[in-house]
């Protein structure tokens, strides 16, 4: 197994794509030349894993959260972070993942992600714990209604839905 990790590049967009189209995500190329838009600008690195020269997955650092905590406090956000089904249970989310730390680790020294609440996101919210990510302690965010959740809310919970971490890099 060969795994390399690399920036974002333009032949990208539709390969990333394509790939998630294959496993049923939607997961539009127009998501992916807004990356690469953003990444030029700076406002985002965007990291890309690959086996044996296939795609594999991806992640995001966003140096300007839209999170209100993160920003307030300055924290760089891990962001969109997605292994193919295929590749799962490999290592590949954990290579992404130190690289992420790394690029961030260059700015600060607190790294912030977002994680969802429902079952598809287990996985995530198991190796975010082993990785050391604890909750920020400002509770539930509804990044559609863009506000913390309180006691009796009425809530439909989907991807909007998060749980926001932090992990101290030093």
């Amino acid at each position: 197994m060969n795994i390399h990790i690399r920036a974002l590049d333009e032949r990208d967009p539709i390969i990333i794509s394509q790939a998630f189209t294959e496993q049923g995500w939607d997961k539009p190329v127009e998501l992916y030349l807004r990356y690469l838009e953003e990444q030029k600008q700076g406002t985002r690195v965007s990291l890309v894993a690959e086996e044996d020269h296939q795609f594999a997955g991806y992640v995001n650092v966003l140096w300007h959260s839209h999170y209100p905590f993160f920003q307030d406090q300055g924290i760089p956000e891990i962001n969109d972070f997605n292994v193919l089904l295929k590749y799962r249970r490999q290592g590949i989310g954990s290579m992404l993942m130190n690289r992420a730390e790394e690029v961030i680790k260059e700015r600060s020294a607190v790294a912030g992600i977002g994680v969802g609440l429902f079952s598809d996101y287990g996985h995530a919210q198991i190796l975010y714990a082993k990785r050391g990510y604890v909750p920020d302690g400002q509770g539930i965010y509804d990044g559609h209604g863009h506000k913390y959740l309180r006691y009796g809310d009425p809530l439909v919970v989907n991807d909007d839905v998060a749980l926001y971490l932090t992990k101290s890099l030093t």
